[in-house]
């Protein structure tokens, strides 16, 4: 693989840090800032908001620039907002800094995706994309514990320093090592082309396949801590050690996935969604036993996380052409939306439904909604390209 893609990686694991570190420092910063621990929480809810709002957004103002151009500006745009953050005197300008960090979140991995794909052959792209998303897995397992460490020993703002000088880094690698060349966007498209790319119903489905997988993925994980704690009787110190066995699993589900889906993309992603709900529900009767429990969450881990290249990867071709980038960036935001509506599905079933230990099989469910959406892509694109051309057509 290039070394430009281990570039992508470095700006991959600072974005993953600054994102998911903030659940570890909760009470430190409402402690600090002198705000309750539901309104620290909203910190989290208020970076996946501009996530989404993000993706459109700088992706349709940054559509004509070289792509090289795009990646070192959204770089300079994270670094400058967790200075901010480090800096904020109150909760609102945190809360801003927040939203202004999350601007570059969808577009970065958007925009990267298309860059780390023209980086490789085409037998190697979805492997190519798998080793950019490396460096957000790696965060959720060094990057998250270290920056929760720093911000508990040395206080919250000092977890913001440190992310800040990983953008620094992150800035100078992409800027001396993405080629110039091939990280041209598409001049011959306009804006309206890029959005009627949007249009596409596949298009459209292969989106809402990317929400409903990781309704599953979030539905399930949000709230793994009290379900290891409540119902398979593990200490609360043990749930750290837990996650990295979640990690790890993360790492090896990413590049497996991303292997397979240069053999065979379609299959692969039906593949990863079915072992993805398969695992899940197995997690009802794991998380009655502490050791299956434990084998159940790595495996959760590696099937979560082999669904994300190829997910990725089949936006990108059905979006060939004029608009990859922000269908690309769309996708992104898909997997966060697919994040905030997990969460919230899971804390229904706990108040209004069977409860905590129903989740693992709720969330279940939902990977099988997204293999029913993607056969209607599938099929949508089978009877597009079966149909008859007319008689004296050319």
């Amino acid at each position: 693989m290039p070394i430009a893609l281990y570039a992508l990686t470095a700006g991959a694991f600072g974005i993953g840090v600054t994102e998911f570190v903030i659940m570890g420092l909760l009470l430190e910063v409402s402690a600090d800032l002198h705000v309750s621990i539901s309104a620290a929480g909203l910190l989290i809810s208020g970076y996946a908001l501009g996530v989404v709002v993000g993706a459109p957004l700088l992706t349709v103002l940054t559509g004509r620039w070289p792509r090289k151009a795009v990646l070192v500006g959204l770089m300079v745009v994270f670094t400058l907002g967790n200075l901010a953050c480090a800096l904020a005197p109150d909760y609102w300008t945190l809360m801003a800094a927040r939203v202004l960090t999350a601007f570059a979140h969808a577009t970065f991995f958007g925009v990267g995706s298309v860059v780390a794909t023209g980086l490789v052959p085409k037998e190697r792209k979805a492997s190519a994309i798998a080793i950019m998303f490396t460096g957000l897995t790696v965060a959720n397992i060094l990057g998250v514990p270290l920056g929760t460490w720093l911000g508990q020993a040395y206080g919250w703002r000092a977890t913001f320093w440190a992310v800040t000088v990983i953008g620094v880094i992150a800035v100078a690698v992409i800027a001396l090592l993405v080629p110039k060349d091939t990280s041209q966007q598409e001049e011959s498209s306009s804006l309206r082309q890029d959005l009627a790319v949007l249009g596409r119903p596949a298009l459209l489905l292969g989106l809402l396949t990317t929400v409903l997988s990781w309704v599953g993925v979030f539905a399930g994980f949000t709230y793994i801590a009290p379900i290891l704690t409540r119902i398979t009787g593990f200490s609360e110190a043990a749930v750290s050690p837990i996650l990295l066995v979640f990690g790890g699993g993360l790492v090896i589900g990413n590049l497996l996935g991303g292997r397979l889906a240069d053999r065979s993309l379609v299959p692969t992603v039906f593949g990863t969604l079915l072992a993805l709900s398969v695992v899940l529900g197995l997690m009802t009767f794991a998380i009655h036993s502490q050791v299956a429990a434990v084998i159940a969450i790595g495996l959760f881990g590696a099937v979560a996380f082999a669904t994300v290249a190829p997910l990725q990867m089949w936006v990108l071709e059905k979006a060939m052409g004029a608009g990859q980038s922000l269908a690309s960036s769309f996708n992104i935001a898909a997997f966060n939306l697919g994040n905030a509506i997990g969460a919230w599905l899971g804390g229904v079933v706990i108040d209004q439904g069977p409860g905590l230990s129903a989740i693992p099989w709720v969330a279940g469910l939902v990977p099988l909604a997204a293999m029913a959406v993607a056969y209607g892509a599938v099929r949508l694109e089978s009877a597009r390209r079966t149909v008859p051309v007319p008689a004296g057509a050319k």
